[in-house]
């Protein structure tokens, strides 16, 4: 079928062009990203009660709406964080391959339901549901020079006014969120003392701004009518300015005067929250976070952001300008260029070998052909399965380039032994060796192909990873076979020639002569390699059952290597940036936090490696919250080349960690963000305990105190702590219902009064600058300092009198904790633990696993989040891939050899190259994480093929009569050159992944360190091996099925011997 091929060469190279110009049609739709979207969609539920402390939220709030979400489909965990600003956060997670849009609609659905559970203020503020994107692409700052000019405030409604829309319109861009809540508000700030002395209370305020704050359609005059006109009437509408609220009429006096708001209050147009203070290299600044929308690109997105913000940056107000702290699009450029560079170094290694063997410029070329097509017709079909253009299909393509270029070989070579043997023309000799081999090509690609079947069943995030990185590689293992089947034989045909054609001593150049006296020395050389090579070959066959012993020995070296080699997940790789987490000691004020930041954001920026730092006070990013008492700093440093002695990223966090930590005001901790976004904020392990007893807060505070000890003690953990603490000062509120009673107070019109002044309500909403805002009522900051002040308040009892608040209620001091968090439903806080020098994430696992067992008392359990739990799901999966790709490899064997017995000469090679994977991963001090596994799985076909090309041979050998030893060394014999080419060849295409630097050098590391491992040690022992167990199980084959003698059979010449 496919010698047709040969003679018709223009219809091979069409097909060829046709694979090229497809695949360079789906470069043009990939997404670039620099991993693909792997972290499991999520769902975010947002709520607000203003005025309430955590312990209130998480009682009245967060049990009703999580009761509703608990169990929606495809959901596989939920927690909630409740703050004591008043903010109720529930992240709803989902399985992977789950719409994010239909999970938002089902979670919605569920939320609807509970709102009528909610307290009053609650649903008056709203609940939200909003599927969460997952990946941050780019931070952006809004820095104003002159703060008194332009605060904050104006800054972040500027960004949101102005600057925000144009930003959300740009294509991939999911989702631009501000840090921080200073949206506009008019604010009415009531003087307790003065409403006092009016007889008023704030309802009564509260009543009169929302009966004179009012849309309203009056109609029309003459519809309807026989009057000539038709005219519409208007209403003003709801106010918009800071003097016509203070105008509202709050009272009719009966000497006619009138009592406004402003005689009462002041009105300003202010914060809806003062929660959070931004600043960026010390000014006042707004910084706000992008996220990449899944399947977009985004490196076009943050080009397209970059125009946006040139381009809005010519209308700032004087004085303000832009900055971009953070972006991925630096790390992404910088992997990327790695990895071309890489792809480049590879394919001219690999060639380089491939000449050396080949020692042709004519037949080196057609593997270099052959190669580019296969390469960019992948992108064709990458396109179809949905991937992108990300670090790990670019890996599995420079990868490809070892072994794609071994069809082309195994063509090549052929035709040369063809016409060295037979003195046959080109055209003839290609025509024989696609008779001989064709079924041979077909067989292993079947073969290299199966290998990858088995990923297709892994789930959640590991699959993705595993999926694109090897789907990739088998498009292009599958491209490259029909380049063999096609197009190289073709060219086969039009560029080799016979040398013993027209021989007749005709005189060389002396740069010719020079060559092919170097080529000779070479092959000469190899020769003698081969001869020695057979030699030992023999030797073991005749001691094969010692051989068989060694082979034992080497299998149970790779299993406990595999057993003690540090296991991981993804490596975290230096993308230039890091987020420094500040905490004060409980109750310290967010003007305390500030000015700490302030002095550690300064003394950071001194720091020669550090390019900008964000200060960001009353967040805590670990327990994702907000707190007054806690703060975080984006500190981005500068290219490696410029960052002085220190470059590596660890090292310079533990340097400027020493620095600030001189400030004894605040705890510091440097957390550099997970390599793969949108599992956590922070890096190592997440721990989440539970209580299930449904006990005291301060108890499972003293259990996760037992445990961290207990942690502590074991040598795989460097550091454990937890952000939960119930040492936060706060005042109890007890009510003298019996006196309150006597008064004639009601107790729940009294705590709306305290509501109102101390916690805020909203009463109102206006529009202004196209945008919704609210209308806020508080007691002035002065008026609501301490306790002392409960005396100035006073509230009205049914009679119409003003009580003084301090006379129903009195104050307790206590403690509490500033988040309450809930996973499942359950009260739950998270550990989080570093790992220790010298030891995995994996085995840090196991630590805590041990701990766990021991430490814990009954009705407390343990569960994971973050990146941690993806590592525990996904841990067992590696191994079932790994069991069931060579189950597949072997049931393809069997129906092709048509023996059960035959494929196992091919299965139990394959260890010797699982030795040398870890024993490459244990000399490069990496561990064992996904892409050391992803290689592991890749060269089991790699490896069975090279074990396959000796059993094919040898088997075609014994049936055509010759004795079980001689068929087996002479396969072996004749495979040695194209096996040994082979895998020069891939093991020089990994050569540039070794000395890779940058933001994806690990990886690069990992995968090239498992590979080259691998393939050096399973052809190395695999090639002696090979032989031995290709006896022992044909003999068995022909003790049980017969004599594998055929008579009709022919011994395939088609090698140099």
């Amino acid at each position: 079928m496919f010698e047709r091929f040969i003679n018709r060469p223009v219809l091979a190279t069409v097909i060829s062009v046709f694979i090229v110009l497809l695949g360079l049609i789906g470069i043009t739709q990939l997404p670039l990203t620099q991993f693909p979207d792997i972290a499991p969609p999520s769902v975010e539920v947002s709520a607000s009660y203003p005025g309430a402390n955590a312990e209130t939220i998480a009682r009245s709030v967060a049990p009703a709406l999580e009761e509703a979400i608990n169990g929606v489909d495809d959901m596989t965990y939920m927690t909630s964080t409740s703050s004591n600003d008043g903010s109720l956060a529930i992240n709803v997670f989902f399985r992977q391959g789950t719409d994010p849009d239909q999970a938002a609609v089902n979670v919605q659905n569920r939320v609807a339901r509970a709102t009528s559970k909610l307290p009053e203020e609650v649903t008056k503020i709203g609940v939200s549901t909003s599927k969460k994107q997952n990946s941050m692409i780019m931070l952006i700052s809004l820095v104003s020079d002159d703060p008194d000019t332009y605060d904050s405030t104006f800054l972040q409604n500027y960004v949101k006014i102005n600057l925000l829309p144009e930003i959300q319109r740009v294509d991939g861009v999911g989702q631009a969120s501000v840090f921080g809540s200073k949206d506009y508000a008019m604010r009415i700030w009531l003087d307790p003392a003065t409403m006092a002395a009016y007889n008023l209370s704030p309802q009564e305020v509260m009543a009169a701004v929302q009966a004179q704050n009012v849309e309203a359609a009056p109609g029309r005059f003459g519809e309807g009518s026989e009057s000539a006109l038709e005219l519409i009437m208007r209403y003003k509408g709801k106010l918009k300015t800071p003097e016509e609220y203070g105008n509202i009429i709050i009272r009719s006096n009966e000497d006619g005067s009138l009592l406004r708001l402003d005689d009462v209050a002041r009105v300003e147009l202010g914060s809806y929250s003062y929660a959070v203070n931004a600043e960026a290299n010390g000014k006042a600044s707004v910084t706000m976070a992008i996220y990449q929308a899944a399947g977009s690109n985004s490196n076009d997105i943050q080009v397209a952001l970059k125009e946006v913000l040139e381009n809005s940056s010519a209308s700032f107000p004087e004085g303000v300008s832009y900055l971009v702290p953070y972006s991925t699009k630096r790390s992404l450029d910088a992997s990327i260029e790695q990895v071309l560079h890489t792809l480049f170094e590879a394919f001219l290694l690999v060639f380089l070998v491939v000449f050396i063997f080949l020692q042709d410029f004519r037949s080196t070329l057609i593997p270099a052909i052959a190669v580019p097509v296969a390469l960019i017709g992948t992108f064709f079909f990458m396109t179809l399965f949905g991937f992108s253009i990300n670090l790990l299909t670019l890996f599995a393509l420079v990868l490809a380039i070892g072994i794609v270029v071994d069809d082309a070989i195994v063509i090549v070579e052929a035709v040369h032994a063809k016409m060295e043997q037979t003195h046959l023309s080109a055209n003839r000799a290609t025509h024989h060796v696609m008779r001989e081999i064709t079924s041979a090509i077909v067989s292993i690609t079947l073969v290299m192909s199966s290998v990858f079947l088995p990923v297709g069943f892994l789930e959640g995030s590991t699959g993705i990873f595993f999926q694109q990185f090897a789907f990739t590689l088998a498009i292009a293992i599958l491209i490259s076979a029909l380049n063999a089947l096609t197009l190289s034989p073709a060219l086969c045909a039009l560029f080799l020639t016979n040398k013993h054609i027209g021989e007749g001593g005709e005189k060389v150049g002396w740069l010719r002569g020079v060559e092919l006296r170097l080529f000779k020395g070479f092959n000469a050389g190899f020769s003698a390699l081969t001869e020695r090579y057979c030699r030992v070959a023999r030797l073991l066959i005749r001691r094969k059952w010692l051989s068989l012993g060694g082979l034992g020995v080497v299998s149970g070296l790779a299993f406990w290597m595999s057993i003690v080699t540090p296991s991981g997940f993804i490596p975290n790789e230096d993308s230039g940036f890091f987020i420094m987490n500040a905490t004060l000691p409980p109750g310290a004020s967010l003007e305390r936090t500030t000015e700490t930041l302030d002095h550690a954001g300064k003394m950071l920026r001194e720091d020669e490696s550090v390019e900008t730092v964000i200060t960001v006070a009353g967040i805590d990013l670990i327990s994702s919250s907000s707190s007054p008492s806690a703060g975080l700093m984006f500190v981005s440093l500068k290219d490696p080349e410029e960052r002085g002695m220190v470059k590596n990223i660890g090292a310079i966090m533990g340097r400027l960690t020493g620095k600030v930590s001189s400030l004894t005001e605040a705890t510091f901790f440097p957390i550099q963000p997970p390599t793969v976004p949108g599992f956590s904020n922070v890096g190592g392990l997440e721990i989440v305990l539970q209580d299930r007893t449904g006990g005291e807060l301060g108890q499972l505070s003293e259990v996760s105190q037992g445990f961290i000890g207990a942690l502590m003690q074991r040598p795989e953990i460097a550091s454990a702590f937890t952000m939960f603490a119930t040492g936060y000062p706060q005042w109890e509120i007890r009510v003298n219902e019996e006196r309150a009673s006597q008064l004639g107070v009601d107790v729940e019109n009294l705590l709306m009064v305290m509501q109102a002044y101390y916690g805020s309500v909203q009463v109102s909403d206006f529009n202004r600058f196209g945008k919704y805002y609210r209308v806020v009522m508080q007691a002035e900051p002065d008026a609501r300092m301490d306790p002392s002040s409960l005396g100035e308040v006073f509230v009205k009892n049914d009679t119409g009198e003003m009580v003084p608040m301090n006379s129903l209620v009195s104050l307790e001091r206590v403690y509490g904790p500033q988040t309450v968090d809930h996973f499942n439903l359950f009260n739950s806080l998270t550990v989080s633990a570093n790992v220790a020098q010298g030891f995995s994430t994996g085995q840090a696992i196991d630590a805590v696993r041990e701990v766990a067992a021991t430490a814990l008392p009954p009705g407390y359990s343990y569960d994971w989040d973050g990146v941690s739990r993806e590592e525990v799901e996904s841990g067992g999966q590696a191994v079932y891939i790994f069991i069931l790709s060579l189950v597949f490899v072997y049931l393809l064997l069997s129906a092709q050899y048509e023996s059960y017995l035959l494929p196992l000469a091919v299965i139990l090679s394959i260890p010797a190259g699982v030795l040398g994977v870890f024993l490459g991963v244990m000399a490069a001090g990496l561990e064992n994480n996904i892409y050391v596994q992803i290689a592991m799985i890749m060269l089991i076909g790699l490896l069975g093929k090279n074990a396959i090309l000796i059993v094919e041979y040898a088997i075609q050998r014994r049936r055509a009569g010759m004795g079980l030893v001689e068929s087996a060394i002479e396969g072996s014999k004749a495979r040695f050159r194209p096996i040994l080419m082979t895998s020069l060849a891939f093991t020089a295409g990994l050569l540039p992944l070794l000395k890779a630097t940058g933001p994806s050098a690990i990886d690069n590391h990992s995968i090239g360190a498992a590979a080259v491992g691998g393939m050096v040690s399973g052809t190395a022992l695999g090639m002696l091996v090979i032989p031995v167990l290709y006896v022992v199980f044909q003999s068995l084959q022909e003790r049980i099925g017969g004599p594998a003698h055929d008579p009709d059979a022919e011994v395939p010449d088609i090698t140099n011997e």
